[in-house]
């Protein structure tokens, strides 16, 4: 048996009951009746319960956790693969889309569509001679093309007054937008880019810095690799 340390007849502290009982575990074997008498505060209420009732108490706090954790894992799956099955579908039509000249429009009114954004837009340079005149590759600064060459990832945040904005049929309208730099290979590649995407909302919530991006790179993959038969 260990003896309660008293050095010097000093008052006897919590941390000395505390560490005492850390040293004998065999404490509570030689008086289980003290065990069993030990009274809590419970948090439910402010009542007083006994130590088995509040372990088990802790233990449905942490499986609460735990449950709240998976149910937000099982959205978080379901939302994805909702995405993911509009993501294919949508890249089937720029597929199916025989004239290249269509792709733009396509692109703008599909994302529009399926994924519910209020608003979209697209510019695309360095495009054949024979497209040189259409909307989609006219309008662009040579600021807006060195900006987007800049982005190797998209750009999700508040808007502070893109030049891209101006694509929009309603850019007053916008409070948060995704840029999607258009180029050839990977989104994060150091070729220069040869157009971009917009998407935009009124929502601030809807495009945010801290969102995951993966769906958009691989739209702004995508939309980049159909959009390759338009240009020289």
């Amino acid at each position: 048996m260990t003896a309660i340390p008293t050095p010097g007849m000093n008052p006897i502290t919590e941390d000395d009951i505390a560490n005492y009982l850390a040293n004998s575990p065999d404490f509570f074997e030689r008086h289980a009746e003290v065990l069993a008498s030990v009274q809590m505060t419970s948090p439910h209420g402010n009542r007083a319960v006994s130590l088995q009732e509040r372990q088990a108490e802790m233990l449905r706090d942490k499986i609460k956790t735990l449950e709240g954790r998976i149910m937000d894992m099982i959205r978080h799956s379901n939302e994805n693969a909702i995405i993911a099955d509009k993501l294919q579908r949508w890249a089937l039509g720029l597929l199916r889309t025989e004239n290249p000249l269509e792709l733009p429009e396509r692109i703008v009114a599909d994302v529009r569509s399926q994924f519910q954004v209020p608003q979209v837009a697209i510019k695309v340079w360095g495009v054949a001679a024979a497209h040189a005149e259409q909307a989609f590759a006219q309008g662009v600064s040579d600021d807006a093309k060195t900006f987007a060459s800049s982005l190797t990832a998209p750009f999700c945040g508040a808007n502070p007054g893109f030049e891209a904005v101006q694509w929009l049929a309603e850019p007053a309208a916008v409070v948060s937008l995704a840029l999607l730099p258009l180029r050839v290979g990977a989104i994060g590649s150091a070729s220069p880019a040869f157009g971009m995407l917009v998407l935009a909302s009124p929502d601030p919530q809807r495009f945010h810095s801290g969102m995951g991006t993966d769906f958009l790179e691989r739209m702004s993959e995508l939309a980049s690799a159909a959009l390759t038969r338009l240009r020289d």
